[in-house]
């Protein structure tokens, strides 16, 4: 769910050259054996989730207004999260251009960025179709950015535990999900506390203001998750392909994304922004 899981992962080996299992890790060989089945288990759990049939994208209304950059795009791999589980199949995190004072992804420190430093902070969330508001939550306070190698390592070790044990709405943070006319459902994921401007039960149309873009749940910098699903019930539902009208891919590489800007995968779908790339609506 994190905006740079993929990201962060690369850059953290990048950064350390190798991945240190012998001083991490107590036990010496048996410690290793032990991280290694660990994580081959821990795989083969991300692989089981609820799989749709559908394999034609389902075209919406895009979130948002202006220019974003686009990251863990399934126009760039599906699954666009590595993982199909609560729903993620085609997932997208969608994060402000940067500007010239935007801050750096990672950087030495101890305490992360403030989010209103971040573009695209506080911005409008727009329902991509209409449906019936089935869920929200909205109380969950911003944090800082994620954006020191301290507090980036503390949120994939514990902090990212702690969210699991919670539950989805802790990963989700601030949420709003919308079960659409056709029996699909949206989720709007990491939205600013406070900012839903929805109830249950109330009706939207495309284009209405469901929340704004936030920096709560297993985020590290303020961004919107949004992915659509074959059932409001995120934990059991099955991702499905989700496409944008109306939307400018620009070809430009927003320059933080740069390194991660790889051609497209097979699986990518067409129309939608890959990693990095700045698309542009309205």
């Amino acid at each position: 769910m994190g905006l740079l899981f993929v990201v962060v992962v690369v850059d953290v080996v990048a950064a350390l050259g190798v991945l240190p299992f012998g001083r991490l890790v107590p036990g010496g060989l048996v410690g290793v054996v032990a991280v290694i089945v660990g994580i081959v288990v821990l795989s083969l759990l991300v692989g089981v989730a609820p799989r749709s049939t559908r394999t034609e994208p389902v075209v919406l209304a895009p979130p948002v207004r202006g220019e974003w950059t686009a990251v863990n795009s399934p126009g760039q791999q599906v699954p666009s999260h590595g993982t199909r589980t609560r729903g993620q199949l085609s997932a997208v995190d969608v994060c402000g251009r940067s500007t010239a004072t935007s801050p750096t992804l990672v950087r030495w420190g101890l305490r992360g960025t403030p989010p209103e430093a971040y573009p695209g902070f506080d911005e409008p969330i727009h329902a991509m179709a209409p449906g019936e508001v089935v869920r929200v939550g909205d109380r969950q306070r911003d944090h800082r950015a994620r954006d020191t190698w301290p507090a980036l390592l503390l949120m994939m070790t514990l902090e990212g535990i702690l969210r699991e044990v919670g539950g989805t709405a802790k990963v989700l943070g601030n949420h709003v999900v919308v079960r659409h006319d056709d029996g699909t459902a949206a989720v709007y994921a990491h939205l600013r506390c406070g900012s839903a401007t929805v109830a249950v039960g109330a009706q939207v149309a495309v284009g209405d203001v469901v929340g704004r873009v936030g920096n709560t749940g297993n985020t590290s910098m303020p961004h919107l998750h949004v992915q659509l699903m074959d059932t409001p019930r995120t934990d059991a539902a099955a991702g499905l392909p989700l496409a944008w009208s109306g939307i400018e891919c620009t070809g430009e590489i927003d320059p933080p994304f740069a390194a991660f800007a790889k051609d497209p995968a097979d699986t990518a779908l067409p129309g939608m922004p890959r990693n990095g790339e700045v698309f542009r609506v309205g």
